[in-house]
């Protein structure tokens, strides 16, 4: 009971150690070489031992597959004459794939099959056969598009005796066929934007900007969950910052603009990206009272990139979503009395744990400190960020005491007044980068000062 209790916490422990992203394909079949353990239970008499074997596997569908697995287990009887043991499982195993989509899999598995123990002095008479059922399940974790590491537990139930036994196993698995996602050469070097040809779409409500009229570009900070277009609650501010210029200028019209990174199939972007913006104009009108007939919404997928997708940073520039408001019916000066907002992302790390501002990120902190005092109008919302790793409230917590280490800081250091700043922590709510990789986690652990520039009338 000990060793299972043993094998259930080391497969939690793999499950919880493991990023996320995409990778069973159907029809593709998997070789997979393993190791691990076999623990006999009830009166068998026998030791536990470690095991070693093979699986091969089809995958019918990216949920369903079908695998025929043969163990070894060399061991010996636990008391008696002792003698030695060779133990053989060979069965077939039904696979239910979850998040099959992803470079974490987790999976249930049941089957039957057979068990044969053969003991050293070569009686008959000792040597038995008999029918076993299995149970259990284990994760799969995709290190490239064919090679997965792999952690299984498994409950053996002898069909004909009262003896439950576990195998707990970890094997490298090698897949090859199936649908193979259309792979995308990257260019070697950014290539200059070229406009493409205007596509022929349904006639938006609201009319695209002329080119000789004034245009007004919001970049929207929103983040979506993957595969997902719902708007979260924490990004209604966001939109709220075209409802409120939509408001004051009821003459404007905009089109919102949705625009993806690279990852996934062209066709996938352009509908996601769609039904992105559509949701943007459909939160603008339900929850901000625009007239519908002021809005359109265009996806236009990958195909407008503004950063390089080779890197984590550039695929988070170019996950985005853009108002483009039509000035025409307003002044040219509507735009520049606009209240100016400067983000400034302030490369300061922190010790686990930990809140305390090292010397070497003073620097950093300094151009917030400097700029607010050549600049006394000014206000700033100190943010403090996270990555994934820990628990939401940690984060959270964790995040709100490093934002205001930096007000603090600030305040002693610089002599801002207390009264034009204000720290908040928003733990891992709002990610720029993905959590799966080293260089997204270190993007997403970041203080941000959001500086209102008001200008006095």
């Amino acid at each position: 009971m000990k060793k299972r209790l043993i094998a259930g916490c080391a497969l939690a422990a793999l499950a919880l150690a493991a990023p996320t992203m995409a990778e069973v394909r159907p029809g593709s079949f998997s070789i997979t070489p393993f190791a691990g353990g076999y623990t006999f239970e009830g009166d068998q008499n026998i030791k536990g031992g470690p095991t070693f074997g093979l699986r091969g596997g089809y995958n019918f569908t990216k949920n369903l597959g079908l695998e025929g697995v043969f163990g070894y287990t060399p061991t010996e009887e636990s008391k008696g004459r002792q003698l030695d043991v060779d133990s053989y499982t060979y069965r077939l195993e039904g696979l239910y794939h979850f998040m099959p989509d992803s470079k974490f899999v987790p999976f249930l598995a049941v089957g039957a099959g057979g068990i044969t123990q053969n003991f050293s002095d070569g009686s008959r008479y000792d040597d038995r056969n008999a029918f076993i059922a299995t149970y259990g399940g284990g994760v799969k974790y995709f290190i490239t598009e064919a090679f997965a590491v792999r952690g299984d537990v498994r409950g053996i139930v002898d069909i004909n005796n009262p003896y439950n036994n576990v195998e707990y196993t970890i094997g490298l698995s090698y897949i090859f066929g199936g649908e193979k996602p259309v792979a995308k050469a990257a260019p070697p070097a950014p290539a200059p934007y070229v406009e493409p040809a205007p596509e022929p779409a349904p006639a938006p409500l609201a009319a695209e900007p002329r080119p000789d009229l004034m245009k007004y570009c919001i970049d929207l900070k929103i983040e979506f969950d993957i595969d997902k277009s719902e708007i979260r609650p924490q990004y209604q501010d966001e939109v709220k910052k075209v409802a409120d210029f939509m408001k004051k200028y009821p003459t404007t019209t905009a089109v919102i603009e949705g625009h993806t990174d690279s990852v996934g199939d062209d066709a996938y972007n352009m509908k996601l990206s769609q039904s992105r913006a559509e949701a943007v104009v459909n939160s603008l009108v339900d929850n901000f009272g625009i007239d519908r007939s002021r809005l359109s919404a265009k996806g236009y997928g990958e195909t407008r990139p503004i950063a390089d997708n080779a890197t984590e940073a550039g695929k988070q520039k170019n996950r985005r979503i853009e108002a483009v408001i039509d000035c025409a019916l307003e002044s040219p000066k509507v735009v520049a009395q606009l209240p100016d907002r400067l983000c400034v992302t302030l490369k300061v790390q922190f010790d686990t744990d930990k809140s305390d501002i090292k010397p070497q990120y003073h620097d950093e902190i300094a151009k917030v400190g400097d700029f607010m005092k050549q600049n006394p109008t000014t206000t700033a919302i100190i943010e403090g960020h996270t990555d994934r790793i820990g628990s939401a409230d940690y984060n959270m917590k964790l995040s709100q005491r490093r934002a205001e280490a930096v007000v603090n800081y600030l305040v002693e250091k610089f002599g801002i007044e207390k009264s034009r700043l204000s720290a908040k922590g928003y733990g891992y709510t709002r990610p720029i980068g993905y959590n799966t990789t080293a260089e997204g986690r270190a993007l997403n652990r970041r203080i941000n000062a959001i500086i209102d520039c008001v200008i006095k009338k």
